[in-house]
């Protein structure tokens, strides 16, 4: 493997759990890698950042595919059968045309199976209740009154992973503790598999969470406005100089940068005229120098952001 390909793989990437397995998988011919999604409302950003990471995986050569997980979706109290089925669709027209050429697999065509409930139920017998519970803490709706169905989340997961037979699974460092139920847990289900995860953004609003579209000034949905992404940035968490824990250089690391070669930012001759961009480390360095204002880099973020959801936003907005 060539020193950009294996960049391309690597980066924007908190951990491989095992490096020594994906070196194993990168010797397959056409190795596969899968994510899944809860069919829960609009894309957002939070979502980014792993699909971005799969178009990674895809032009380094892995397969990829998507599991829509309607039921889930359904389990963690995300909404009734009716409207999870809605979102489906407009999930399936949302990842076309974000360019994503992955086979995306609806979680009901294939869990309902007797060996996969066999398997769930295998799993179920070695799973203690709290490692269940802490697996789900940053996953689940209202924890603090989980209900049985949430815990039968984590374990479907992890048989997922079986089921739709991947090299690599991955998701978001928040999905770590799901993943390592089925690496420890590996012998009962008599399947491997690698751990790939991204980091989180953090929310808009500050330290302390992580992006989500259900809290308002906390993230950024495709089916935004731009004048709505725009307010949405200007009112960002991005103190002047701090690079640490900042979703406004996350989004530019995470997002933008993935997708385009450089980024302007455009400002006025007597603040230094405009400034070309080509990579998030330069970025991140001139900002902690200080030779970027706050409010330029926002502008530069929402024109490139818009860039990127606007044509998502038209596709969603057609859905019926």
């Amino acid at each position: 493997m060539d020193s950009k390909t294996d960049e391309l793989i690597r980066r924007n990437t908190e951990e491989i759990v095992t490096e020594e397995e994906f070196s194993e998988v990168l010797k397959k011919k056409n190795p596969t890698v899968y994510c899944g999604y809860e069919p829960n409302g609009p894309m957002h950003l939070g979502h980014f950042v792993t699909i971005t990471k799969l178009m990674d995986l895809q032009k380094a050569g892995f397969k990829v595919k998507i599991l829509l997980a309607d039921v889930h979706a359904l389990l963690n109290r995300k909404g009734s059968e009716e409207d999870i089925a809605k979102e489906v669709e407009r999930w399936r027209k949302t990842i076309k045309a974000i360019g994503c050429e992955a086979e995306v697999v609806l979680g009901s065509s294939f869990q309902f199976a007797k060996e996969y409930q066999l398997d769930v139920m295998r799993l179920a017998q070695a799973s203690t209740i709290n490692r269940g519970l802490r697996s789900m803490q940053e996953i689940a709706r209202d924890i603090e009154n989980a209900t049985i169905s949430q815990l039968m989340y984590p374990l479907m997961q992890v048989v997922d992973i079986k089921a739709l037979k991947v090299d690599v699974a991955l998701g978001g460092i928040e999905q770590r503790k799901v993943h390592m139920i089925g690496k420890d847990l590996a012998k009962i289900l008599d399947y491997k598999f690698v751990a790939f995860h991204t980091p989180l953004i953090t929310s808009l609003k500050g330290p302390g969470e992580k992006m989500s579209k259900s809290i308002p000034g906390s993230g950024i949905s495709v089916t935004d406005s731009y004048e709505e992404i725009q307010k949405t940035i200007r009112n960002a968490y991005c103190p002047e100089r701090v690079k640490a824990e900042n979703p406004v250089l996350q989004i530019a690391r995470l997002i933008i940068f993935p997708r385009f070669e450089k980024i302007k930012i455009e400002r006025p001759e007597k603040f230094g005229g405009n400034l070309e961009i080509k990579n998030a480390d330069e970025l991140e360095e001139m900002y902690g120098e200080g030779k970027i204002h706050p409010l330029d880099l926002k502008n530069a973020v929402t024109e490139h952001l818009e860039k990127i959801v606007g044509p998502i936003r038209e596709q969603y907005n057609s859905i019926k």
